[in-house]
């Protein structure tokens, strides 16, 4: 029957998570749509509007791709997770939306520059050669330089910590930094990429705010702790609820699949143990 349903324990990979991998693997560029809350106008009748871009898809959070160019330290795999991530500049107007659509309705510019947020969010890839497209709704989450050290205690950061962790699968043991995991992060991006977080403040008018020797196009970051790129570099989290499979690549066999994540009752959820729920639908 194509409404049938089967669960998972989240403690498992999760069953969509092999075959996402392997379609975006075909990707030549891992680009998704990514779909933020913003707030609305005063006359509108919903408190928010959508707002969509294209991002790059940089791997599972703690399952950081492999790159020989990157000479950043790094965590041994001791973690696994179903946790898509995309970098971005905390400058940018998503990283305000992610917070101030979140549980914590941050108000205040200041409350943004943190980790934290918690949004609703959707992603969607369309992978051509297998003819399926792949959505991904949830919450979103930032992960800043306050991670590790001065930001222990914050708000945002306990967030980050409980919301993301819980969701972090140990596979070994041993020890593991956010901190380090940032890194790393940044490590993974190219010289001309980490530049882009020392450009002048997006958005900003070219007429009224000028480049200075800190802030300008086309700068190559080799410093791993460059203080300009680090304070604007931000690691985003996707925290799936949902993920749903279309496979339209045979018009006769097409299928929908839906996996729901949820969470056990509160008294067996300090791990985060939850089941996927997978239900097959038509398309």
């Amino acid at each position: 029957m194509a409404s049938a349903t089967h669960n998972h324990p989240a403690s498992a990979e999760a069953p969509w998570k092999s075959t996402f991998l392997s379609h975006v693997s075909k990707l030549e560029s891992p680009e998704f749509v990514f779909t933020s809350l913003h707030p609305a106008p005063s006359s509108s009748p919903t408190p928010f509007v959508p707002r969509l871009r294209y991002c790059i898809y940089r791997g599972m959070w703690a399952e950081l791709p492999e790159n020989k160019h990157n000479d950043a330290p790094q965590n041994e795999r001791i973690y696994e997770s179903e946790l898509p991530t995309f970098t971005t500049d905390v400058r940018m107007e998503k990283v305000g939306e992610l917070f101030g659509s979140s549980n914590g309705h941050a108000t205040e510019d200041k409350q943004t520059h943190g980790s934290g947020g918690g949004g609703p969010v959707e992603a969607v890839w369309w992978i051509k050669d297998t003819g399926t497209q792949w959505r991904i709704k949830g919450q979103a989450y930032l992960v800043a330089p306050d991670i590790e050290g001065e930001g222990e205690g914050k708000s945002g950061v306990r967030t980050v910590l409980s919301e993301v962790g819980r969701r972090m699968r140990r596979v070994k043991g041993g020890n593991w930094s956010w901190g380090k995991e940032l890194t790393a992060n940044f490590g993974n991006c190219s010289p001309k990429m980490r530049g882009t977080w020392k450009n002048p403040p997006p958005g900003t008018p070219v007429a009224t705010v000028n480049p200075d020797d800190e802030h300008k196009l086309g700068q190559s970051v080799t410093d791993l702790h460059d203080p300009v790129a680090r304070e604007n570099f931000r690691v985003v989290i996707i925290k799936p609820d949902e993920v749903e499979q279309l496979d339209i690549s045979d018009p006769v066999k097409a299928r929908r699949w839906k996996y729901t994540f949820v969470l056990a009752p509160e008294t067996d959820a300090s791990e985060g143990e939850g089941t996927w729920q997978v239900e097959e639908l038509w398309p």
